[in-house]
């Protein structure tokens, strides 16, 4: 007996928005999170060569913690192109100067890069504070 699998398509996936709260949890879990939402394996309707996820807002994200010595160790590193031109930067410096950018990185290095991955980075929104303007949306509040 040949069994069947489910692929779905395009057309038949409903995107819904979920909320998360950074404020006092750890930037790895809240990432893990992100990523799984966005890439929709959370659904049972995953498939991997289509785009299945769902749109994540995060807010808070300059309340977001850490866990060790990750705020003086932790470096970013950007390279100019330029000879000598390595940029590092640490984790306690980032949050200080771009709270944002320290999460978008966290959950862009967990989703694969190409096209599909291209297209599902765009459905991440992360915000510093308790605001923002996806109300309309009318996001689902997720606990982590």
């Amino acid at each position: 007996m040949i069994q069947k699998s489910y692929i779905a398509k395009e057309k038949d996936v409903i995107c819904k928005c979920y909320l998360i709260d950074a404020k006092d949890k750890i930037l790895g879990r809240v990432a893990a999170k992100a990523a799984t939402i966005l890439r929709g394996k959370h659904k049972t309707t995953y498939t991997p060569n289509i785009d299945t996820g769902d749109m994540v807002v995060i807010i808070n994200a300059d309340k977001i913690k850490v866990t060790g010595k990750k705020l003086d160790q932790k470096t970013y590193m950007r390279y100019s192109g330029y000879h000598s031109g390595l940029k590092l930067v640490k984790l306690g410096d980032m949050l200080k100067n771009k709270p944002t950018q320290v999460l978008k990185l966290a959950v862009n290095r967990m989703i694969p890069s190409g096209p599909l991955g291209n297209q599902v980075k765009r459905k991440l929104k992360i915000y510093a504070g308790d605001k923002h303007p996806h109300t309309a949306q009318q996001p689902i509040v997720l606990d982590i």
